[in-house]
């Protein structure tokens, strides 16, 4: 891996504030500065045109490695880092309808996905938005996305509907809106029980205006070998993936510190890092935990190494994500289990990964659209 854009000391001041912004379910303004200055909006940008030229193998680990530190701005800032990978994926396999996404990254704008609704089941391929042509190649949009991280910063955000103006034909049309677009509401809704500083609001989108060099793909309803739909499942999987893996990574490093921290009366007041059912819970734990790192690394090279795994790419993406946060939930729950009641305080930082981590149940793909994607691959479609 080539060096990191997060240097220790920048993750440390980025640790350092996370338990204010969950706290006050306050949005990361800091840490976007400090990372804007640092370049990583720009990991993705090839150098010619004013980034850093990395793969989605180097993202990853970088992810990774902000989520040990505020998993929450990890995982708001993924969404960013998953469109600009999306236009790098396109553009590596000759395709350069997104290369402005790349360009204006570069620049400074800051990227978002507006894509989730709640009861679309179908993800990307349906849509309960209502996206109606202007006449001239644009359209406007009508319906509700949830979970749109970082709402109160991003300055472009990614949409999509369902044109159903030929029934016999009805196409999904995506485009970006711009911060200073008209038709769109954000609602002050987002109170959950972790990832509080994503702030990933709801937005409401009533009438807004896509002009016809923002729109860049229509495709049918229903499953695509576009390959957008490649791209965004990629970067989206894999990325949601690493940012859970260092939830776990940071887990595991507060139970070995609450470990060699504690004693215990039982054993004439040694540590209870030689204690043999602490021991073998910190390590039950590390065990899981050492397996996720070799599958995201390995699916994202391929990525990058342009690797064409065909039909099995899917089952492929969709297993790393939730064996990943899976797996995690069960490793903060080892190293919960390792430290003790004072991981149960509202201040601990244990505590907050504890409920952090629940998050990866509800990112696509969901556990049931997996053991579904699954079924398919090693059964066929249902008679």
């Amino acid at each position: 891996m080539t060096e990191s854009v997060l240097s220790d000391e920048l993750l440390a001041r980025i640790r350092g504030r996370a338990a204010g912004y969950d706290r006050d379910n306050a949005f990361f303004h800091e840490d976007l500065a400090e990372l804007v200055e640092a370049g990583y909006l720009r990991l993705f940008t090839p150098t010619a045109h004013g980034g850093l030229g990395r793969g989605l193998l180097d993202v990853a680990r970088e992810q990774t490695r902000l989520a040990t530190a505020a998993p929450a701005t990890a995982l708001a800032i993924n969404m960013h880092q998953v469109w600009t990978g999306v236009a790098k994926v396109l553009l590596d396999r000759g395709d350069d309808s997104l290369l402005w996404v790349l360009k204006e990254a570069a620049a400074g704008e800051l990227f978002a996905f507006g894509n989730s609704e709640g009861g679309n089941d179908q993800v990307l391929f349906d849509s309960r938005t209502r996206a109606e042509p202007d006449g001239d190649g644009g359209y406007r949009y009508y319906g509700t996305k949830i979970f749109t991280s970082m709402s109160p910063a991003w300055t472009r955000l990614g949409i999509f509907g369902k044109d159903a103006t030929d029934p016999d034909n009805p196409r999904l049309v995506h485009g970006f809106i711009t911060r200073d677009s008209e038709g769109y509401t954000i609602k002050d809704d987002w109170d959950t029980l972790g990832m509080r500083a994503s702030q990933s609001c709801t937005t409401v989108l009533d009438g807004v205006h896509v002009p016809a060099e923002r729109i860049f793909r229509s495709l049918p309803v229903g499953p695509s070998a576009d390959p957008l739909i490649f791209a965004i499942f990629a970067n989206f999987e894999l990325l949601l993936a690493a940012v859970y893996a260092g939830i776990g990574q940071r887990a595991i490093e507060l139970a070995v510190e609450s470990g060699r921290r504690r004693t215990s009366l039982k054993h004439g007041g040694r540590s209870l890092a030689d204690d043999p059912d602490i021991r073998w819970r910190i390590a039950d734990a590390a065990i899981w935990q050492d397996g996720l790192y070799p599958q995201i690394d390995q699916a994202a090279a391929d990525v990058d190494n342009l690797v064409d795994h065909q039909a099995a790419w899917f089952p492929k993406l969709v297993g790393v994500k939730v064996r990943v946060t899976e797996t995690v939930r069960q490793v903060v729950d080892g190293a919960i289990r390792a430290s003790g009641g004072s991981s149960y305080f509202s201040s601990s930082e244990l505590g907050r990964l504890y409920r952090d981590v629940l998050a990866g149940l509800f990112h696509p793909s969901d556990d049931e659209s997996a053991h579904s994607t699954f079924a398919n691959a090693v059964l066929g479609p249902p008679a």
